[in-house]
């Protein structure tokens, strides 16, 4: 591959540096204020919609993102944009039946939700399976993605040097100011990746004849999003019971996600936030996605996937573009990464520290929520280049969810919706669904002769045995007293109480409204490319 290096003017590194310099004071700015626990780690609750979408997206779009979307449609097609439309599907689900619950309980994370709901091993489990995949998955693998692409503008620099950058520049103003300064930055940092996106799609397509000349040179079955049922990156059978699962987990539980919700000032805010995070995906097919299918005639040469978006970038921009476009590069990673340290801080000091130490004040839970911050980024920092050395194991990691994550999106789902759920069906499930996990994995992954199953109908197989077993064991047991789950329970009567508050409210306020036309527009995507 060319040495790119030489490729990068002065108005491009004036660029770079002006964005780095920009966004981190930006975060050293807001945050001087003495932060409260609760303005620490949810922006004292009392963010708009506007932030709360754009937040939500920045934090998504990774650096693993915006290289793998564009390889994925190089290498295999673009049905790696199902995980990103999905995201509508599931983000509507969430602002109808889960997101009221979760606003009214007034909970710092989302284990300390599944404890209301179960009891505190529902917790102590779903918070240190979340901070490891937040550090070890997330953290680590923006890391190490940006580092790589890094390598190309930095070629001299060790490995570790570009990964402790990194991790530096996002971490210094996430351990002074917490959510608010994560959450006014990733606002910025949306813009600028989105712009950013849009140049690279632009002289993508121009330079490959425009869109016609790619949509009838390249191979229709790369062009689809309804896979057969054999195909190797999302089955159709894939995509109807497996992404909708998965995308439930990283939307609606995870907390470096669903924190940005948590800050809303209310419940419409919330909702509305959502829903134009969920607007704010469906864009990403055509500047994200697409441009990697028109480097199938621009480059159909190339060694790998993942080097379509760094061929793209200092193959096709011109000077002063080529360092617009890195930064927006660096406000994905940088997003991520600072979500990331975040909600693992607020993780450990709101569902370890503060139940061990009830007596502690508000600066003391900053302290540890700062400490926190400090020590993940160290670990993060070294973690992220062993993965060099180790990769198949991670290929295997960025399928982990899809065994990790269903016996919690069990305990969500069924205790949304059944008030028998009970505490030892929960831990039942844990269980049954740990085990399950953990032979399935080896069966399919770690056997001289693997099973060969998609990780796609891995993850609806353990999660029916996780649900199965939540029944099972709560039927069999004491029910929980109505009163405790009342609060955390969807029912007709809450939506028809709903629908008459909602009815003098104007169509464009009425978040139902907003949710149906959204998912009419996400079906006509999906129609055009199916």
């Amino acid at each position: 591959m060319a040495d790119f290096s030489v490729r990068l003017a002065g108005i491009d590194l004036a660029v770079i540096a002006l964005y780095a310099l920009g966004i981190i004071a930006l975060g050293l700015i807001v945050s001087k204020r003495r932060a409260s626990a609760e303005d620490y780690f949810l922006a004292s609750r009392e963010m708009t919609w506007p932030v709360i979408g754009l937040a939500l997206l920045a934090s998504n779009i990774s650096s693993t993102t915006l290289i793998g979307l564009a390889g994925a449609a190089y290498g295999t097609g673009i049905s790696v944009y199902n995980y990103e439309w999905m995201a509508t599907v599931v983000l509507a689900f969430f602002c109808v039946f889960f997101l009221p619950f979760l606003l009214r309980s007034q909970v710092y994370t989302l284990p300390e939700y599944l404890e209301r709901r179960y009891d505190g091993r529902a917790r102590v489990y779903f918070s240190a399976l979340t901070i490891f995949l937040n550090i070890v998955v997330d953290t680590a693998g923006t890391l190490y993605g940006g580092a790589i692409m890094l390598k190309l503008i930095l070629p001299d620099w060790p490995l570790w040097q570009i990964v402790a950058v990194l991790a530096l520049s996002a971490g210094v103003y996430t351990v002074a100011g917490g959510l608010r300064a994560v959450i006014y930055t990733e606002t910025v940092q949306a813009v600028i990746l989105l712009g950013a996106s849009v140049f690279i799609a632009f002289f993508a397509f121009d330079k490959a004849g425009g869109w016609d000349a790619v949509m009838a040179a390249v191979d229709p079955a790369k062009l689809s999003l309804i896979r057969p049922l054999d195909d190797p990156g999302v089955p159709w059978l894939g995509l109807v019971l497996g992404v909708p699962l998965l995308g439930f987990y990283f939307w609606c539980t995870n907390q470096f996600m669903v924190q940005r919700v948590l800050s809303a000032k209310d419940e419409n805010h919330g909702r509305w936030g959502a829903l134009f995070a969920g607007l704010l995906k469906l864009p990403v097919l055509y500047v994200m996605v697409l441009p990697g299918t028109a480097a199938i005639l621009l480059y159909p040469t190339l060694d790998k996937p993942d080097l379509v978006y760094p061929t793209l970038i200092f193959d096709l921009l011109p000077a002063g573009l080529v360092g617009v476009v890195i930064a927006g590069f660096f406000a994905a990673i940088m997003s991520s990464i600072a979500s990331t340290f975040n909600s693992a801080a607020t993780l450990v000091t709101m569902d370890f520290v503060r139940p061990r130490m009830p007596q502690a004040d508000n600066a003391a839970l900053v302290r540890a929520g700062r400490i926190t911050t400090i020590v993940f980024m160290v670990l993060a920092v070294a973690w992220a280049p062993q993965i060099e050395r180790f990769e198949s194991l991670w290929q295997y990691l960025q399928a982990v969810l899809a065994y990790a994550v269903p016996p919690v999106c069990a305990l969500f789902l069924v205790g949304l919706f059944w008030r028998g759920a009970n505490a030892k069906g929960a831990f039942a499930s844990i269980v049954a669904g740990l085990v399950g996990g953990g032979a399935l994995f080896w069966a399919n992954v770690l056997a001289a002769e693997p099973l060969g199953l998609h990780f796609l109908l891995v993850a609806p197989l353990l999660f029916v045995l996780s649900a199965i077993v939540l029944v099972a064991v709560s039927a069999a047991t004491a029910a929980p007293a109505s009163a405790h789950v009342q609060a955390m329970l969807w029912t007709p009567a809450f939506y028809r109480d709903e629908s008459r508050a909602l009815a003098g409210m104007p169509w464009w306020k009425n978040y139902r409204v907003l949710s149906v036309l959204l998912l009419l527009l996400t079906a006509a995507i999906v129609w055009t490319f199916r």
